[in-house]
């Protein structure tokens, strides 16, 4: 047998027993579990937006877990609303809760 055919057999035969060989625990998803003022930002956007942006996907309301726009962007829209998404005045969400959700968004967006 040629050296050439013989080291492509090899690296076959290496290539198939290394697939075969997986002895490890099946990959798994982490799970996203906020703290602290990320925590608080899931709280809020629970009450305020899900019900029209569910899990940051497209309900009543576009997607918002693939919005490239910045966070300050995303706060204005929350703030003074967009098309047919709602205002949310300070009484309603404070700047410090419009805060959280933004980062709660920034934390969810790069989980």
């Amino acid at each position: 047998m040629k050296t050439g055919n013989m080291l492509i057999y090899l690296l076959a035969a290496g290539l198939l027993a290394a697939c075969a060989s997986r002895k490890s625990e099946p990959v798994k998803q982490r799970e996203f579990s906020p703290t602290g003022r990320v925590a608080r930002g899931e709280e809020i956007y629970m009450v305020y937006c899900d019900k029209c942006h569910p899990g940051g996907e497209a309900g009543l309301g576009p997607a918002i877990s693939s919005n490239p726009a910045p966070q300050f962007i995303k706060r204005f829209q929350m703030r003074h609303g967009l098309g047919v998404m709602p205002s949310f005045k300070k009484e309603e969400i404070s700047k410090k809760d419009l805060r959280d959700i933004s980062k709660y968004l920034h934390a969810w967006k790069h989980y």
